[in-house]
C-alpha cells in the first residue's frame, strides 16, 4: 500500500460556471472520479473531503421559495447535510461506476459530518465564508 491521500475539493470545483444542475454536477463527479481512480490503482487509500457552499445555498434558495405554511423551510444545519449527502452520494456513484468499468473491486463509501463549534467565537461575528449565489448587483437579486 502505497499511502493515504486526502484530497480536498471546494464546493466551486464541483460544478462548472453556470452549470449547477444535478446533471451538471454528476458530469463533474464523473471526470472527478476518473482523475482520482489512478491513484487507487497506484495503491493510495483515498479520503475525499469537499466543501458545498454553492450547493448548499442552492438547497436555501429552494427552501425560501417553497416556503409556506404547509410547506415549511428546513433549518439550514439541514439543508447543509442534504448537500453533504448529495455531493456525497454522486461522488460515491461516480467512483463506484469507476470501478465497475475498469473491473477494479474497490469500495466508496459516504459520511455525513457534524462539527461542534463555540456558540462565542469570535468568528461569528465577522463571517467570511458566504453560501448561496453571488449577485453582481441588487436588482438582480
Amino acid at each position: 500500500m502505497a499511502g493515504k491521500i486526502v484530497v480536498a475539493l471546494g464546493g466551486n470545483a464541483l460544478q462548472k460556471q453556470g452549470e449547477a444542475s444535478a446533471h451538471a454536477q454528476q458530469d463533474v463527479a464523473d471526470e472527478t472520479a476518473r482523475q482520482l481512480v489512478p491513484l487507487i490503482l497506484a495503491g493510495y487509500q483515498l479520503v475525499i473531503v469537499h466543501g458545498n457552499g454553492p450547493q448548499v445555498g442552492n438547497i436555501v434558495l429552494h427552501e425560501e421559495a417553497i416556503n409556506t405554511p404547509e410547506v415549511p423551510t428546513f433549518p439550514l444545519d439541514t439543508c447543509v447535510a442534504m448537500s453533504q449527502g448529495a455531493i456525497g452520494f454522486w461522488l460515491q456513484q461516480a467512483l463506484i461506476d469507476e470501478f465497475s468499468r475498469r473491473q477494479m473491486k474497490s469500495v466508496a463509501s459516504t459520511v455525513v459530518t457534524q462539527m461542534v463549534v463555540d456558540a462565542n467565537d469570535p468568528a461569528f461575528s465577522n463571517p467570511t465564508k458566504p453560501i448561496g449565489v453571488f449577485y453582481q448587483t441588487e436588482a438582480e437579486a
